[in-house]
């Protein structure tokens, strides 16, 4: 159940960027999308295991900096099968007619504590105003970004009657690295 929301925030990053920001090619053997929960109180984990992305990214020039993740839904797995039903489920992220999650920014912002990602977040057709908070460090070419997002599952029609025992939020988290094109 609340794996199902796990599972829609996942990503992958897609887009078109100016040409003036640093674009990125993610690493997806060294990246990692996860969603958490917690479930009959106990901490609940889906690994999301496809997603792609698009990053224009220069701390110089936020501007024109810009993400497009994509995360496909049906690849989240759970290693309990129960949860692993529920989150692919209709009450879930039903897979059968929604096959991705996916984010989208309309600005990013430079934090005391690192970034912000503000822009839209799309989970079983549902669009909602959504801000991911991010550090990255860019070495030789190399960037190294962490992040993670608090989503309120019920906003996006994730969870059911039977899902009570499950938190109402769900926690998607990032490593992302990628190599500068």
């Amino acid at each position: 159940m609340i794996r199902a929301s796990i599972a829609a925030f996942a990503f992958a990053l897609t887009g078109t960027f100016p040409l003036s920001a640093q674009d990125w090619v993610i690493d997806t053997a060294a990246s990692e999308v996860t969603a958490e929960t917690r479930v009959f109180g106990q901490a609940v984990a889906a690994t999301f295991a496809e997603f792609s992305a698009e990053i224009s990214f220069d701390p110089e020039d936020l501007e024109n900096a810009q993400i497009s993740a994509r995360v496909t839904s049906d690849t989240g797995t759970i290693p309990n099968r129960e949860y692993q039903s529920a989150l692919v489920s209709r009450d879930g992220l039903h897979v059968a007619e929604y096959s991705e999650a996916v984010f989208v920014s309309e600005e990013i912002v430079a934090t005391d504590e690192g970034y912000e990602a503000r822009g839209t977040l799309t989970i079983k057709g549902e669009s909602r105003g959504a801000v991911l908070p991010f550090t990255v460090e860019i070495n030789n070419g190399r960037a190294v970004a962490q992040g993670s997002l608090e989503i309120v599952r019920a906003e996006f029609g994730v969870g059911g009657s039977s899902w009570a025992e499950v938190a109402p939020t769900v926690t998607v988290r990032l490593h992302i690295e990628a190599d500068a094109e």
